[in-house]
């Protein structure tokens, strides 16, 4: 099987799942869907490494190619350490604003001597069953992918995305909005704007640009914007707006049996 740094760098339209339920049965389930691969977020959820592993390990055990990456909390290099030692596909980072700062991300998930990670020998490298082949080639296949959401990463995108081993570069539309000062106006022809740079960004680097679509019906418009890949759908939001549909359809077939007969002929 292709690894996931590789398929970002050769084929286009990927897609992934958004997972903030910190369970594996969740990600075992999302997992079967066929999803290139899932998004586990720890930046804005309370799960923990722990967690993150087992999930990890549900992703694996499902039928198929579904790879796992984590959204960091931040760029914190221990952090982004501990994480790829679990064994994960990728790491995404929030909130990058400089070339330099991303520079530092690639540093962080790199091996000596060309960057700082450290060695160990954990699930990553099969608990040292793998140790030596996996240090010798995790620089090779690690993802990684680094986000745009405040002005200046948006006036510093072209930078950003030109540093070399940034496999993709993602638009967190929330986040985005809001430093704009246009929270929650997802016609706005401002967001649009930013939206069209780090487009542009991308294709002129080379490497792919995604966002997040929670919203099913924002799902082509988000590809006519020119996305190179989409995270479409979130567990949270799956889950509350199936039982709202659920329960509505329920009220509704009450409704229908007790309401009076007609008294047509």
């Amino acid at each position: 099987m292709t690894d996931l740094k590789q398929r970002f760098q050769t084929e286009t339209n990927l897609v992934g799942a958004w997972l903030s339920i910190g369970h594996p049965t969740v990600a075992e389930v999302t997992a079967t869907r066929g999803f290139d691969f899932v998004l586990i977020d720890t930046e804005h959820t309370t799960i923990n490494l722990e967690t993150v592993e087992n999930m990890s390990r549900g992703v694996d055990a499902a039928e198929g190619d579904t790879e796992t990456l984590v959204r960091v909390p931040s760029d914190d290099p221990v952090r982004i350490k501990r994480v790829l030692d679990i064994g994960v596909a990728g790491i995404m980072v929030p909130r990058i604003e400089t070339a330099e700062a991303a520079r530092d991300v690639v540093n962080a998930v790199t091996y000596p001597p060309n960057g700082m990670r450290g060695v160990a020998s954990g699930r990553a490298a099969t608990y040292g069953d793998a140790f030596q082949e996996y240090v010798e080639t995790a620089d090779e296949k690690i993802t990684t992918v680094v986000q745009i959401e405040t002005p200046t990463g948006l006036e510093n995108v072209g930078e950003i995305a030109a540093v070399e081993g940034i496999d993709a570069v993602f638009v967190g539309p929330a986040d985005l909005s809001a430093n704009l000062g246009i929270f929650g106006e997802w016609d706005s022809d401002r967001l649009d704007a930013a939206i069209e740079k780090v487009v542009t960004a991308g294709d002129e680097a080379g490497i792919p640009v995604g966002t997040l679509v929670v919203d099913p019906d924002d799902i082509e418009m988000r590809v006519e914007q020119g996305f190179d890949f989409l995270i479409v759908g979130k567990d949270t939001s799956h889950l509350s707006a199936a039982n709202e549909r659920i329960r509505t359809r329920y009220e509704d077939a009450l409704a229908r049996s007790t309401a009076p007969a007609s008294n047509e002929d």
